[in-house]
């Protein structure tokens, strides 16, 4: 991961794993630098059934819900609230092993600046 408040890229862990009953979708999330807050998160269908949403936890305290959804190979994740709206785009490479993800931030909701580059690999195992 590279973050524009960091000097060095950051290595870290993320997992994924359903919840007993396949309904949820558990992300974890662990990075190797003490400024990065590991976090835990819960994907399912949102209020409506119609799309998806993620409750977010980190190690910092925080609670964020995201809006969703993964279409074509394109991951897109979003939450927009007054003074610091978020967005991230995914693009899954064509065989499958990687995701690229660009993170962007905004405090009025119509001006975006670049927050984070992340790169994740499928480690051995994964399916």
């Amino acid at each position: 991961m590279t973050h524009v408040a960091l000097s060095a890229p950051v290595h870290g862990l993320k997992t994924y794993t359903w919840l007993e009953g396949g309904h949820f979708l558990i992300e974890r999330t662990r990075f190797d630098h003490p400024d990065v807050p590991d976090s835990v998160a819960v994907i399912g269908a949102d209020a409506s059934g119609e799309g998806l949403s993620e409750h977010y936890f980190d190690s910092r305290g925080v609670l964020r819900v995201f809006e969703m959804t993964l279409e074509n190979g394109l991951w897109k994740v979003w939450r927009d609230e007054s003074g610091f709206s978020q967005r991230f785009t995914g693009t899954f490479s064509a065989d499958g092993q990687t995701l690229e993800v660009v993170g962007e931030l905004s405090q009025d909701g119509m001006q975006w600046e670049h927050d984070f580059t992340h790169r994740y690999s499928k480690g051995k195992g994964a399916s």
